[in-house]
């Protein structure tokens, strides 16, 4: 069904008002917006990843629209950990002013200030930390700890006069993490004692049942494969994963390997979590990348980053040998991540590459060298029942993980009429234990394009995939401006043909017919000769050739 839109009634006074602005319906640009007497909270502010349909796009943005003339009325943004999908358009927001305080855990602040010092912009923040409760204007904000694939997460309790609002983040309930640092149930049962009147929950895995496996179960499968590793062996990761990388790490160093970093966000990531202390780099473990070259093939790790196979990534460069290192017969190559939605095509372009390279290539598909962030079914019942929170948002997934995770509140007794299948902008009211959905609003997808931002429309894409897909022709007639009669032309080239332009030969009698008529009906507008032009062609074309290319007549009038 297609999306109502319509606006929501004034704010009562005394009530919570909450928006998603992204992160429903996808997976990435979580961000949400919560009103409270004229106030404005945010809780997140990440980027979505273009798919294969959004050519040339670099990253898609949540849509600012509703809260862009109310700067000044964001008391603070509060960022649950240090991921792309959840910082990464922090910058962008920043740069349309209002004086906007970061709320977020060290690891998470200082993630978000090294990508903010390369937009230039300095940021007011608060270092938090779980068990912290902080007075953001009319919030009361409590941290609990939460488990996920990067340390230092936190999940957010919203308290107002309207209500309790828990907020998740992302997270999972892996008992046994690397860091010891597991989710605080305790905390979310002493939450569910003073009542939860509603719960934004994490969806990623809804539809997985049981639980997620434990990351240390990655470590001994990495440590094999690496062990029986002939030459090079190089592992993609998201340049966030500072558990994966410190397995990497481990390995390396207990077979004798030095380990080298590739991709500017895996650098300055790793720097980061060393100086922190997050990162235990054992020592003279790390290498120079150009120094690393040096070194016997059976003695170097590459950590690198193009797990999801971006085009521009280090991975996808190896794959097409656009990169220093060209990998080849007897390297191995780990991909030790999950497949986002959207982007299993483009990765698996990198494996089938690699692999025709002479490549070993290890992925979830073959060993198990990665596990999800995220809870499954197992582990949301549990949150279900020892928090019962009156009402439920599922965020942060497609749509399929929405309906699953509603599924699994209802299963455990929340009544239907209480778990909101929501999406971008449904606008919904918290008032005296109830949220009500009062309100739709018309979002769309924000494109940053190099270095423009919005400027870029679903019309401009659909351009290039025509153009990619189908071809380009142009035509160029001149025409006497008095008589409409044919001086010169039509002059056809085509671009993204296998056919020969003399294959055009045939149509030109066709468009010079077609403006002769046009004319001895005495059109002589330029613009509509240009129609005429296009209409012919573009018939002539679908018949004879089976395509639809992007036509471009030029009418010169002489």
């Amino acid at each position: 069904m297609p999306t109502t839109v319509y606006d929501p009634p004034a704010l009562e006074p005394g009530t919570l008002r909450v928006i998603p602005l992204g992160g429903l319906g996808e997976i990435g640009r979580n961000m949400t917006v919560f009103e409270y007497e004229g106030k404005l909270l945010i809780v997140d502010c990440g980027v979505l990843f273009p798919e294969e349909h959004q050519p040339g796009v670099d990253l898609i943005l949540p849509d600012f629209e509703p809260i862009k003339d109310r700067l000044d009325d964001v008391v603070g943004l509060v960022l649950t950990h240090g991921h792309e999908d959840h910082i990464g358009a922090v910058p962008y927001l920043l740069k349309r002013g209002g004086d906007i305080p970061l709320i977020g855990s060290g690891l998470t602040l200082a993630l978000v200030e090294a990508k903010l010092k390369e937009h230039r912009i300095r940021p007011y923040t608060l270092t938090v930390a779980e068990g912290q409760r902080e007075q953001v204007g009319p919030f009361d904000l409590e941290f609990v700890a939460v488990n996920h694939s990067i340390p230092d997460a936190l999940a957010v309790a919203v308290r107002t006069p309207a209500g309790l609002v828990l907020a998740t983040g992302d997270f999972k309930m892996d008992q046994l993490p690397l860091d010891g640092r597991i989710t605080d149930l305790r905390a979310f049962a002493r939450l569910g004692e003073e009542g939860v009147d509603l719960f934004l929950v994490d969806s990623t895995n809804a539809d997985v049942p049981g639980f997620t496996p434990l990351e240390r179960a990655i470590g001994p499968v990495l440590d094999q494969v690496i062990a029986k590793a002939p030459r090079r062996v190089i592992v993609a990761s998201f340049s966030s994963h500072i558990h994966r990388v410190q397995q990497v790490l481990d390995a390396a160093h207990a077979h004798g390997r030095r380990l080298a970093f590739l991709g500017r966000s895996m650098v300055r990531n790793m720097g980061i979590a060393e100086d922190l202390g997050y990162l235990h780099v054992p020592e003279g473990v790390l290498i120079d990348y150009r120094k690393a070259r040096e070194l016997p093939d059976d003695r170097i790790v590459y950590m690198s980053t193009g797990s999801q196979g971006e085009p521009m990534a280090v991975l996808s460069r190896m794959a097409n040998l656009d990169h220093a290192i060209e990998p080849g017969p007897g390297d191995t190559v780990i991909l030790a991540s999950s497949l986002i939605p959207g982007n299993e095509n483009a990765v698996y372009r990198v494996i089938d590459g690699l692999t025709k390279l002479g490549a070993n290539v290890v992925h979830k598909g073959n060993a198990k060298v990665h596990v999800s962030g995220h809870a499954a079914a197992g582990e949301l019942l549990y949150c279900y029942n020892i928090l019962k929170p009156r009402n439920v948002l599922p965020v942060h997934g497609e749509y399929r993980h929405l309906i699953a995770n509603a599924r699994l509140a209802q299963d455990t007794g929340i009544p239907t009429e209480r778990t909101i299948i929501g999406e971008n902008g449904t606008v919904i009211d918290l008032k005296d234990g109830v949220a009500r959905v009062v309100g739709q609003l018309d979002l769309g997808f924000v494109y940053v394009d190099g270095s423009t931002v919005g400027e870029i429309t679903d019309a401009d894409l659909k351009d290039r995939r025509i153009l990619g897909e189908e071809g380009f022709i142009s035509v160029i007639v001149v025409v006497d401006a008095a008589t409409g009669r044919i001086i010169t032309g039509p002059e056809i080239h085509a671009r993204g043909f296998a056919e020969d332009d003399a294959v055009f030969e045939s149509v030109k009698p066709k468009i010079a017919a077609a403006l002769t008529e046009a004319a001895q009906s005495g059109v002589r507008d330029s613009r509509a000769l240009s129609q005429v032009v296009r209409r012919t062609i573009g018939r002539w074309v679908n018949q004879s050739l089976r395509r639809r290319p992007m036509i471009v007549p030029l009418v010169i009038e002489a």
